[in-house]
């Protein structure tokens, strides 16, 4: 009997001994089993996507959106607040030679929130040189007469206006020395001065590209593809982090080229807006403190064959006057630079600034000469008109003009001749023979090189 209920017992034991280990199993698989999976994101780190775990739950987060930049939503509503619409009503001669009244339509951005507003000179020139009022005009519809601060026309292409208005919405001005080819780039403007507040967008094409335009002013700009037209010009070009880096100033315009348009760095513009703010003007730019005139045939052959830029009179006091320099001179060089117009001068002077030397070749009585010059400072009390008609220097002492005054106070006073240039320029632009290539000279005639035009 006692041996039959041992038995028993012990398969009792038996089985709960079995029933436990199976339970302890069990638990010990499922643990096992969650730290495997636990452990399978580090594992699909290293695995391709084939082969790895990698599922939704486990996918690479969305970058942060400061990384992806604005939307271009985004982009047009920052420039509804800071970009606005410029415009002014200039007299002229129109395509028949009659006098009359022309719209100039064109596009600026908000520096400063009490009314700083930045665009390009040849937006404002005609309507500055007229006395004609520039008005500036707001996404809101409310309007405002500009006072042209200051301009630059000779290195670039700005013109710094101020409103009467407070509260207004500044742009942040970006690091055009950033910027890469490839990146996107926004442009808000009216273009034809009707469609107000268009976006058009693109990439950036190239940087550094010196342009010549129809003003015959070579200007340093970057190049791209964005949709620009007419009424464009001094408006910005965003990035995608809404930083405006760019000043749209001109296109290549002729039949079947498209998506070729250039800006002024932000950069540039802003060291020239701040010097126009805080002195009236671009300080720093070199002045020579000559006016000269380009040789004739007649002029060649009596300086024996020798080409170069008459200086036709010399400010008093100035750096060339200082130097030794004298109405009939002969400029043949600068610095080794090889100089045969006064347009060759003007480009030479775009590396100097003021306070630099330069060695200056001189052609005089049958002989050359060198001479130390030390630059002075360009302001607007030695910026000096040049004659629209070109006088030979020996008739200068007769003329008793002095240089410091303008020559002509009447705005209109060669205005038909200009026309007239400028219509049979543009005409051989379009229909006659091609220009020379990229860095010759421009053809005369008024228009500047293959094709490129200023808008507004």
């Amino acid at each position: 009997m006692n041996k039959t209920i041992r038995t028993v017992i012990a398969v009792c034991l038996a089985a709960v001994l079995l029933c436990g280990g199976i339970c302890l199993g069990t638990v010990f698989c499922i643990r096992h089993s969650d730290a495997s999976l636990s452990a399978a994101p580090a594992e699909a780190a290293a695995l391709p996507a084939s082969e790895g775990y990698v599922t939704a739950a486990y996918a690479p987060a969305a970058p942060a959106a400061e990384e992806t930049g604005l939307s271009a939503s985004d982009i047009y509503d920052l420039a509804c607040r800071q970009v606005v619409g410029i415009s002014s009503t200039v007299r002229g001669y129109n395509m028949f030679g009659q006098l009359s009244s022309t719209a100039v339509s064109g596009t600026g951005f908000i520096l400063t929130e009490d009314g700083y507003i930045l665009t390009n000179n040849h937006v404002v020139e005609d309507a500055q040189r007229s006395g004609a009022a520039v008005k500036v005009m707001l996404y809101d519809g409310s309007e405002y007469e500009a006072q042209i601060v200051g301009a630059e026309s000779t290195e670039s292409d700005i013109a710094l206006l101020k409103i009467d208005a407070r509260g207004l919405t500044p742009v942040v001005l970006g690091n055009s020395d950033e910027m890469k080819v490839g990146e996107q780039a926004y442009v808000v403007g009216n273009p034809l001065g009707e469609l107000t507040y268009t976006l058009t967008s693109g990439i950036i094409s190239a940087l550094d590209r010196e342009i010549a335009t129809e003003r015959n002013v070579r200007v340093h700009m970057f190049q791209l593809d964005a949709a620009i037209n007419a009424g464009n010009s001094g408006g910005p070009v965003y990035n995608d982090r809404g930083e405006v880096i760019g000043v749209v100033t001109a296109k290549y315009k002729s039949a079947g080229i498209e998506g070729l348009g250039f800006a002024i760095p932000v950069n540039t513009a802003r060291a020239i807006a701040e010097s126009i703010r805080e002195k009236g003007y671009v300080a720093g730019k070199p002045y020579f403190g000559i006016i000269v005139t380009n040789q004739t045939d007649e002029d060649v052959e009596a300086a024996d064959g020798v080409r170069g830029v008459i200086v036709h009179s010399v400010s008093e006091g100035s750096c060339a006057e200082n130097a030794g320099m004298q109405a009939g001179d002969l400029i043949v060089e600068m610095d080794g630079t090889v100089v045969e117009t006064k347009e060759d001068i003007a480009r030479v002077k775009l590396d100097y600034r003021a306070g630099d030397e330069c060695q200056v070749k001189i052609w005089r009585e049958g002989e050359y000469r060198t001479l130390t010059v030390v630059f002075d400072e360009e302001t607007p009390e030695t910026q000096v008109p040049i004659p629209q008609e070109e006088t030979p220097y020996d008739d200068a002492p007769d003329r008793g003009t002095d240089p410091e005054e303008p020559q002509d106070a009447d705005p209109f006073s060669g205005s038909f001749e200009d026309w007239m240039n400028d219509f049979f320029g543009r005409f051989f632009d379009y229909f006659g023979e091609e220009g020379e290539e990229e860095g010759g000279s421009a053809p005369e005639g008024g228009s500047g090189s293959k094709g490129f035009r200023h808008f507004g």
